[in-house]
């Protein structure tokens, strides 16, 4: 395991972690994951890096703020020392729930405040440290990842942003298309998969479910996510379906050409569990669609799987359709912001990534290789191997 062959080496430099507030209590136990992860292997075995004074520390968290002038306009001031530090900048960009003041009303911070702070916490670095890597678990306008038309090209130009301030490494999860990477070719760019993560909680959660291809299926809700419903499909050894929306792409409405009818390319779910994986919750309409979709041809759990779980039209329209019985339950991760209200839902499962995120800080802290972090073909398998035995 990766986690064994890191602690044979030497860290690059000493860690030092900033967790911008946006994204402050998954930095919290980031942090508490890996001062425990030390300090119960610090001294207790022969390793280089284990005598190193300052590898045992009490917290890895980098003292910091951001303040506000009255007009809105902002500064980043780092309060300690970071020169010659293995600097990670963990931002949240679509935590809505960030507040400041501007001439004397409170105003939530959009993506674009988030993205500003994590350059001016770059720009207060004034490149001390000896490296700066960047996880932004949700990519900042990834969605918006390829010109179509005259149209900015937003996600590729904050890469290079960032790139060109300093950063070497960019680490995300699911992106939403990775090939947006290209835009730093001669760069790190990470793209981490919770894979793993989803299917030991949807397990856990559902003891009754049957992991084959008689009783379980797995549900792209467009052509964009077949991919990933694939490599599901294909690491629980279950069959795909797909739903394909015809558009009409001679006009547009709220930015999006209409959707003029939806087909279901797949073998019948009629009768079976159905897992429907995606990047995102946005809006919930699409998921809810599908769902609505899948009820109506008969299956019998309906299980909703997204990385991001955004909610951008807040939750009455999910309430509705768990009580009219479209969906059993969503899943979605603690890379960007939960409310409390979505925690205390009944259907609602919050994946947490706080030790995946801490395995890839400590092994890149390091200088070893994530390949064995990436790939997680043979846990995922081992997973569902003891889940059927134990239904046996």
């Amino acid at each position: 395991m990766a986690g064994r062959k890191f602690q044979d080496t030497m860290p690059l430099a000493p860690l030092k972690i900033v967790a911008l507030g946006n994204c402050e209590e998954i930095g919290k136990k980031i942090d508490s994951i890996i001062v425990q992860r030390r300090k119960e292997a610090y001294g207790k075995a022969d390793k280089p890096s284990f005598m190193l004074t300052d590898y045992d520390r009490d917290t890895y968290l980098v003292d910091y703020s951001c303040p506000r002038f009255g007009t809105g306009e902002g500064k980043a001031v780092i309060n300690e020392s970071i020169r010659g530090s293995d600097l990670f900048i963990i931002a949240d960009t679509v935590n809505y729930n960030e507040m400041y003041s501007m001439h004397g009303d409170h105003t939530n911070m959009s993506p674009d405040d988030h993205f500003m702070d994590l350059k001016r916490i770059i720009m207060a670095c004034s490149g001390q440290p000896k490296r700066i890597t960047v996880i932004m678990p949700y990519l900042y306008e990834g969605r918006q990842h390829l010109r179509l038309i005259n149209e900015s090209l937003d996600c590729a130009q904050a890469l290079q942003e960032l790139i060109a301030m300093g950063v070497e490494t960019i680490i995300t999860f699911d992106a939403h298309d990775s090939r947006v990477q290209n835009a730093i070719p001669n760069n790190g760019f990470d793209n981490f998969f919770t894979t793993y993560q989803f299917i030991s909680e949807i397990l856990s959660t559902n003891p009754d479910l049957n992991v084959d291809p008689d009783h379980l299926m797995m549900i792209s809700p467009d052509e964009g996510g077949m991919r990933r419903a694939v490599y599901y499909a294909s690491l629980l050894g279950i069959e795909m379906g797909m739903f394909y929306r015809r558009r009409d792409y001679s006009y547009m409405v709220n930015g999006e050409h209409p959707v003029v009818s939806v087909e279901f390319l797949g073998n019948d779910v009629e009768g079976k569990d159905v897992i429907i994986v995606d990047d995102m919750i946005a809006s919930g309409k699409t998921a809810l669609s599908v769902a609505r979709e899948l009820k109506n041809r008969k299956a019998r759990k309906v299980l909703i799987c997204s990385t991001f779980g955004l909610f951008s039209n807040g939750f009455a329209h999910l309430d509705k359709a768990y009580e009219d019985g479209l969906f059993d339950a969503i899943y979605t991760t603690n890379l960007c912001y939960c409310p409390k209200d979505l925690r205390e839902k009944p259907y609602y499962h919050n994946v947490d990534l706080s030790k995946y995120i801490a395995l890839i800080v400590d092994t890149l802290n390091h200088d070893t290789s994530v390949n064995e972090i990436l790939d997680a073909t043979n846990r995922i398998q081992e997973l569902v191997i003891k889940h059927n035995q134990k239904k046996d």
